[in-house]
């Protein structure tokens, strides 16, 4: 793991590289696996720090179904210094998991101070252009989530996309104490691809009536994030 610049003193990224044959987690892992956590407590003149997610892919194993990155991934980073001014240190102590034919938990620690230009910028645009873009329910476009309802104890969820591409969708509870499954693919017809999932892994004694889940989805190079509520 490492730290690396962008263009500006408010850009910046956590770079993870692989080796062959290994994954690493997204911020929902799945039926299993260790997200990342990032923690920036020990950075000078930064106010806040918010982590930008690139699209992940899912992973089927013995294991069950899990949701990672199989390659490389670069973590966009959007920092708010206390005082734009003066100069800005990034230090980060950084747990996560990888897997391979085995799956072990991981730690780093990086430290960066930010002078405004690199040589990375272009790599950080890269990967900021793999993270979900915010959309609607129900809106046009490539790729789109069309309609999302509540069947009893499952969700339904219909997306629109291109022509060829390998669709997936992924959803999240409201808070991290949710472990919903990984949505399956029920069936397709042309360009439009129905996934479904039970409503399962909620917290003890929860019920999902009026909860606002995420639903993210992916299709090539191209990814959406939709809120949906659980009427």
């Amino acid at each position: 793991m490492r730290l690396i610049a962008g263009a500006t003193m408010q850009r910046a990224a956590v770079e993870v590289r692989l080796a062959p044959g290994w994954k690493t987690y997204w911020r929902y892992p799945g039926d299993s696996g260790i997200p990342p956590r990032f923690d920036f407590s020990g950075s000078q003149n930064v106010k806040s720090v918010t982590v930008r997610w690139p699209a992940p892919r899912r992973s089927v194993d013995e294991s069950g179904t899990t949701i990672v990155y199989k390659h490389d991934v670069v973590f966009p980073l959007a920092i708010v210094p206390e005082d734009a001014a003066k100069p800005t240190t990034l230090r980060l102590k950084l747990d996560y998991g990888v897997c391979a034919k085995i799956c072990v938990p991981a730690d780093a620690k990086g430290e960066l101070t930010l002078e405004g230009s690199s040589t990375f910028a272009g790599r950080i645009a890269a990967s900021e252009a793999l993270v979900p873009k915010p959309a609607a329910l129900g809106a046009d476009g490539a790729l789109s989530i069309r309609a999302a309802r509540r069947e009893g104890n499952k969700v339904v969820v219909d997306i629109a996309a291109p022509p060829g591409a390998d669709v997936e969708l992924f959803a999240e509870g409201p808070a991290p104490d949710w472990a919903l499954p990984v949505p399956t693919p029920v069936s397709q017809a042309g360009s439009l691809h129905r996934f479904a999932f039970d409503l399962d892994g909620l917290p003890p004694n929860m019920k999902p009536d009026g909860a606002m889940l995420t639903l993210t989805a992916v299709a090539g190079d191209q990814a959406i994030e939709v809120s949906f509520r659980l009427d």
